[in-house]
C-alpha cells in the first residue's frame, strides 16, 4: 500500500519560513521524481517544484522560484519544501506527489504524470 503523507503545514507571518515534509511508504522512494503542488480554494492545482530521483536536479514554477527549495532524503524516504519570505499569495493546501515517469525535467511540471498523492498540509501565510 503506497501511501505519502505530509506534515508541517501552519499559519506564519508574510515574510517567515516554513518547512514541510512528507514521508513515504509503500514504494521504492528512490525510483521516483517527486513534486511539490498547492491548491487555493476555487483555484486549479499549481505546480510548485519537482525533484529528480537522486534529488540532484529541481525545477521551481516562477512563483516561488527563488524562495523555496526542494529537497529529499531517500534513505528516510523523505521529500522536503523549505519555504522562506512567505507571502499571503502562498496560502494553499500543499500535496506531495510521486511520478514514474521516466525523464525528470519541464515535463515533470505536469500534475497529470504523478501515481501517488498525499492528503496535503495547510500553508497559510498572514496578510
Amino acid at each position: 500500500q503506497v501511501q505519502l503523507v505530509e506534515s508541517g503545514g501552519g499559519l506564519v507571518q508574510a515574510g517567515d519560513s516554513l518547512r514541510i515534509s512528507c514521508a513515504a511508504s509503500g514504494l521504492t522512494f528512490s525510483s521516483y521524481i517527486m513534486g511539490w503542488f498547492r491548491q487555493a480554494p476555487g483555484k486549479e492545482r499549481e505546480f510548485v517544484a519537482t525533484i529528480s530521483r537522486r534529488g540532484t536536479s529541481t525545477v521551481y514554477a516562477d512563483s516561488v522560484e527563488g524562495r523555496f527549495t526542494a529537497s529529499r532524503e531517500n534513505a528516510k524516504n523523505t521529500v522536503y519544501l523549505q519555504m522562506n519570505s512567505l507571502k499571503h499569495e502562498d496560502t494553499a493546501v500543499y500535496y506531495c506527489a510521486a511520478s514514474t515517469f521516466p525523464i525528470f525535467g519541464t515535463q515533470t511540471m505536469d500534475v497529470s504524470l504523478y501515481k501517488y498523492w498525499g492528503q496535503g498540509t495547510q500553508v497559510t501565510g498572514s496578510s
